[in-house]
């Protein structure tokens, strides 16, 4: 499994993941306190390496500040050298291709700079040529090209704003035109975005279109997109979707035993095996929490799956004992009243429970009932508008 974060080639054709999205996943572990001290040094030496291969002068001194790499000021002087130098060549290229070339030879040199910034992980200097670049680009596909630059830039920092703006400035382009490649490679991008910002509905609908489609392995791999794919399902399909679209789809089937605990946790769910589940969540609680878009909505998404699970199971019972449900889970019957209490409080479940008997008694709300009770609402406040109005007309 692989997380990832933003810079370098626009798609993933020869299969790879961008290696600054590899970096990003790297310093998001390093930070992390459940990742033990001896893979940190692992980690550090593979960040060093990166930085170092790559010149990024200005994460370097960042990390060094904040003490995840040490400091080393030669190091730094050399790398920012060989920077001024390289922009030096960089700028007497667009210079000659200014003065001595053609339009298309100006724009390659413009993004050349572009990309440049965007590998030595200058945010801000990336950002500005990018947008010079695109001043002097016509096609519709080298403009989302450029959007795709800016988008991986807003992952490697986790700049929403950036990212958002960056979305919805690709919808417009390709409201112009752009090819199908660009448009599913798109709905990845914000499929991510929505799942890292929390809207796992929207998440699943654009991951669900892109499933047989995928071309984004600058993000991640398959099965990381695999993976993503079946957890924001989960907590947001109803059962026959969830079944049509995910447990019987040929794409995850291939391809869903490759994750880890992840098709027992899908097909234990489907098939109402609460013990087997619990079993493969608990599996899959690690790998949630040790990435970088998962991590900040651990504690949320697993209120969700909690919710949907005993929802379903409580789906079949007018009433039901604890202890019925409890050896349903595998679980000691405290636990059930402890965990059920949360969820009826915060009004999750539609159920209460009978402490003295040790029964559950289920009371969904019946819809045909609040649809009625809707209507007769709505009308009669409309009955006491018209009658205001009559009045305003007769005086």
């Amino acid at each position: 499994m692989d997380g990832g974060g933003g810079g370098g080639s626009t798609s993933g054709e020869d299969g790879k993941q961008e290696k600054h999205l590899v970096l990003a996943h790297k310093l998001f572990l390093l930070s992390h306190p459940d990742v033990d001290d001896l893979s940190k040094v692992a980690l550090r030496a593979d960040v060093l390496a990166a930085v170092k291969s790559d010149d990024m002068a200005a994460l370097f001194e960042s990390l060094a500040a904040t003490g995840v790499l040490e400091p080393d000021a030669p190091l730094l002087a050399e790398m920012r050298a060989r920077i001024d130098e390289e922009i030096r060549k960089l700028d007497e290229k667009i210079a000659d291709a200014e003065e001595n070339l053609g339009e298309s030879e100006v724009r390659e040199a413009h993004l050349a700079k572009s990309l440049y910034f965007v590998r030595v992980g200058e945010k801000e200097k990336a950002l500005e040529q990018l947008k010079v670049t695109e001043g002097k680009t016509v096609a519709i596909g080298q403009k989302m090209d450029l959007v795709f630059y800016t988008l991986q830039i807003g992952l490697f920092y986790m700049d929403f704003d950036l990212i958002s703006k960056s979305i919805d400035k690709a919808k417009k382009l390709f409201e112009e035109g752009g090819d199908w490649e660009r448009k599913n490679r798109l709905k990845v991008y914000e499929g991510l975005y929505c799942m890292a910002t929390r809207n796992f509905k929207k998440a699943t609908s654009l991951f669900l279109d892109s499933i047989s489609t995928f071309t984004t392995y600058e993000l991640f791999p398959y099965d990381t997109f695999i993976f993503y794919t079946v957890l924001t399902s989960i907590i947001s399909l109803d059962r026959v979707s969830l079944k049509q679209k995910v447990v019987d789809a040929p794409e995850i089937l291939a391809v869903i035993g490759k994750v880890p605990h992840l098709s027992e946790f899908l097909n234990s769910l489907y098939n109402c095996q609460y013990k087997s589940f619990f079993v493969a969540f608990s599996g899959l609680t690690e790998q949630i929490k040790l990435d970088r878009y998962l991590q900040p909505h651990f504690r949320y998404y697993m209120r969700e799956v909690r919710t949907v699970v005993y929802s379903q199971f409580l789906e079949s019972y007018k009433s039901v004992t604890m202890e019925a449900m409890a050896s349903a889970f595998g679980v000691t019957v405290d636990f059930i009243d402890q965990e059920l209490s949360r969820f009826i409080a915060a009004g999750k479940l539609h159920c209460k429970i009978d402490k003295v008997a040790g029964v559950l008694e289920t009371n969904r709300p019946d819809e045909r009932n609040a649809f009625y009770q809707s209507t007769i609402k709505q009308g009669d406040f409309l009955l006491n508008r018209i009658q205001k109005l009559s009045r305003v007309i007769d005086l």
